[in-house]
């Protein structure tokens, strides 16, 4: 266990970044494989008594925390950070020790979706508190739901987390999201294919990391359909076996270094950027003024001169613009001449960030009305879930905390565009999800110490 323990101790030396702003981005960065699919894929491993090969995946944290998991619950793993290659043997399974799985899930929401794979091949699972970022509710009542819609027990008196067993199988289910929820939508993708039966899925995600799941999980054998009302069919299938995978790239980083590029008047080229799986993010690039040229191997984005265009977005599941776009472009639309909208619909804390913004000098108002035309759940209800932002306005350096990854790097745009030094805390949180951060800073020109 103290091998484990380690990748998530952190030294005070190396999580404090001083940032000197001013100067554009300009360079290559690459990005690899997509967070949100990578840790799924390794975990939809754990149902197949054999060896997996996941590629393209990045060297973040979380890739090494759902390491760790697979570990104590039995599985071999050979993770490769330089050569970007994840090995998975999981024939042999087998229940954790619950202080181990709860010294680790603290780093990470993954641990729920071992439920299903483990119900499959042991009979329970033991799923601890979650952690995460804190932007907002995630529950897992959707999670426990389908699960008990299929035939299993939950046993929430635990004071550290819930037991789930299915003596007698998992069976297929009827199962309805009331809001297309991504963690829900993977939990029964787990949970259905391997289940006795027809499961029917409706109000499911379709983002495109789900999308990619589908994939492995055909490949390992399973027998899925997708129609166009975001229903998916999954048919049970008795046995799976192991899968090779190259992991799409992450959107989510390709987007944070495009609003970086925009933001801080340079050019950079984001190697692995992939079009299909950004389409609505650069329509509004293009929109606020910025310019990209697509190429066979990733994505060029650059500031072309001229005033910043403000621009109203509203986020939203997938095909809509997505959530985590929304932060590190924010930043950017500080320097729009003009008022900018930024409706809120899929977390409802997620504007928390812009409290460090506003100390460097940029004018931003939130509201908890809906200041879109997107049906919200969050309308009446006490949450400051719309942001308004007045620009040009030039920023200054500040101490400023990273709360959450998305939120953090747009603080660390923040920071590249002010006048004068920033101090930045907190930034080991960004190795959760951006593999080389520092490193990818200093080769655009960052002045960064």
């Amino acid at each position: 266990m103290a091998e484990m323990v380690r990748h998530n101790d952190n030294a005070a030396d190396q999580d404090v970044l001083h940032v000197w702003g001013g100067k554009p981005l300009h360079g290559t960065v690459k990005v690899r494989g997509a967070k949100n699919f990578v840790s799924k894929a390794m975990v939809a491993a754990l149902l197949a008594p054999g060896t997996s090969v996941i590629r393209n995946v990045p060297a973040i944290r979380d890739v090494r925390v759902v390491s760790d998991l697979l570990r104590l619950h039995g599985a071999t793993v050979d993770y490769q950070p330089d050569q970007g290659v994840v090995t998975i043997d999981a024939t042999h399974v087998k229940l954790a020790d619950v202080a181990d799985v709860r010294t680790l899930s603290g780093s990470s929401r993954i641990p729920i979706l071992f439920a299903g794979p483990l119900i499959h091949r042991l009979g329970e699972a033991f799923i601890p508190d979650l952690g995460g970022d804190r932007i907002g509710g995630r529950p897992i009542n959707f999670h426990l739901a389908t699960l008990e819609k299929m035939g299993a027990h939950i046993d929430t008196s635990h004071h550290d987390g819930t037991h789930i067993t299915a003596p007698h199988g998992l069976h297929g289910a009827q199962i309805h999201l009331p809001y297309p929820s991504v963690g829900a939508t993977e939990q029964t993708l787990l949970a259905a294919v391997e289940a006795d039966g027809k499961t029917e899925l409706t109000g499911a995600a379709v983002e495109p990391e789900i999308m990619a799941e589908v994939d492995v999980l055909q490949k390992m054998g399973a027998i899925i359909s997708v129609d166009v009302d975001r229903t998916i069919h999954i048919e049970g299938v008795s046995h799976l076996s192991g899968f090779t995978q190259t992991a799409l790239t992450d959107r989510i980083e390709a987007a944070s270094w495009a609003s970086a590029a925009l933001a801080t008047k340079g050019d950079v080229f984001v190697q692995g950027a992939q079009q299909s799986t950004m389409t609505t993010y650069l329509n509004v690039f293009r929109k606020i003024g910025g310019e990209f040229e697509v190429r066979d191997d990733g994505i060029r984005f650059w500031y072309p001169g001229g005033d910043l265009k403000p621009v109203a977005i509203e986020t939203n599941v997938h095909p809509g613009f997505m959530t985590d776009w929304q932060q590190p472009l924010v930043c950017a639309l500080t320097q729009a001449k003009g008022l900018s909208i930024v409706h809120e619909t899929v977390y409802e804390n997620r504007f928390g960030f812009t409290r460090s913004l506003v100390k460097m000098g940029a004018t931003i108002q939130l509201y908890k009305e809906c200041l879109g035309s997107l049906p919200c759940r969050f309308k009446e209800k006490n949450f400051l879930h719309s942001a308004v932002i007045f620009g040009p306005t030039p920023l200054h350096g500040a101490d400023i905390d990273v709360p959450d990854i998305r939120g953090g790097f747009s603080h660390m745009i923040g920071a590249l565009i002010a006048d004068g030094m920033s101090t930045v805390h907190g930034i080991s949180l960004f190795d959760r999800g951006y593999e080389h951060f520092r490193d990818k800073l200093r080769g655009l020109g960052a002045r960064i110490d």
